[in-house]
């Protein structure tokens, strides 16, 4: 039986189907790259048409990356699949707070979500810059709200929650702030989609891992 067993080999020829079977779909230079990877990741060339960056989000999110500002991820799925040495490279931390006991805490006694009150509590540090919410609607709900009220103003929103109750619906509200962001339309997204994202990015600073 023969087949591909290099890794390397296997990225290239995955990249060139993807590149053929989008056919004729243009997009911008630097976008170009994020929607393969997306798709590379997950096999959907809906993603093509779901992908929406807004507010000046791709530069205003290169430019906080380059800076190594701090990420908030609402899941540690994410934090696991964001390249590591590309983050090293860049000084920069991912940071996940919906399992820290001071969270799950607050959270029960304030009947909401982890999630809320993680996003809360990254919001409270300065440092953050790019936030990174593949899974709870609420979390960008509450981000919402805090700019809206003036008290964030983050570098990059990605938006991708992923599900059936306020996924679309949170992803649509994003259109209610001015903020930098990236969206996926619709239901669909995901941890994956999010970490698929953050790494095509980082892949575009130039540096080799």
């Amino acid at each position: 039986m023969e087949y591909i067993n290099n890794p390397r080999e296997i990225e290239e020829r995955s990249f060139e189907i993807i590149t053929e079977e989008l056919g004729d779909k243009v997009f911008p230079e630097e976008i170009a790259p994020i929607v393969k990877r997306i798709i590379h990741t997950t096999a959907d060339f809906e993603y093509a048409d779901l992908l929406e960056f807004c507010n000046d989000g791709y530069a205003q999110g290169m430019e906080a990356l380059k800076k190594g500002k701090k990420i908030y991820a609402d899941t540690r799925m994410i934090q696991v699949a964001v390249n590591k040495k590309a983050l090293a490279d860049h000084g920069i931390e991912i940071v996940n707070y919906v399992h820290e006991p001071d969270v799950m805490k607050e959270a029960k006694e304030r009947g909401v979500t982890r999630s809320t009150v993680a996003i809360e509590k990254a919001l409270a540090d300065d440092s953050v810059g790019i936030f990174a919410i593949g899974n709870a609607p609420t979390a960008l709900y509450t981000l919402i709200e805090r700019i809206k009220s003036g008290s964030a103003k983050p570098d990059l929103i990605i938006g991708a929650p992923i599900g059936f109750v306020g996924a679309a619906e949170s992803k649509q509200a994003l259109d209610a702030i001015d903020s930098p962001y990236v969206r996926i339309n619709g239901r669909k997204g995901g941890s994956p989609v999010v970490a698929a994202i953050l790494n095509a990015m980082l892949y575009q600073l130039g540096r080799e891992w």
